[in-house]
């Protein structure tokens, strides 16, 4: 089936909530790269660490199979 690329959590390259990972598989690039900026901006450009907790939670988790799909819409 092909699937429109979404911006999810990873649930194989997480260290916390798999956010950096998701955001890494969804470029393309690699996660130490997004990790790396991430905490850049947090320390040096005052990216409050509740950006990151937000995210954490407004993204959905990655879907692995087709079993959670039904009639195109997720569940």
């Amino acid at each position: 089936m092909n699937r429109k690329k979404r911006l999810c959590k990873s649930k194989h390259d997480a260290q916390l909530f798999g956010v950096c990972g998701g955001i890494a598989e969804y470029f393309e690039i690699d996660s130490t790269i997004v990790r790396l900026v991430t905490l850049s901006l947090m320390i040096f450009a005052g990216m409050s660490f509740w950006v990151y907790i937000i995210a954490a939670l407004v993204m959905p988790d990655k879907i692995e199979d087709d079993s959670d799909i039904i009639d195109g819409t997720y569940h």
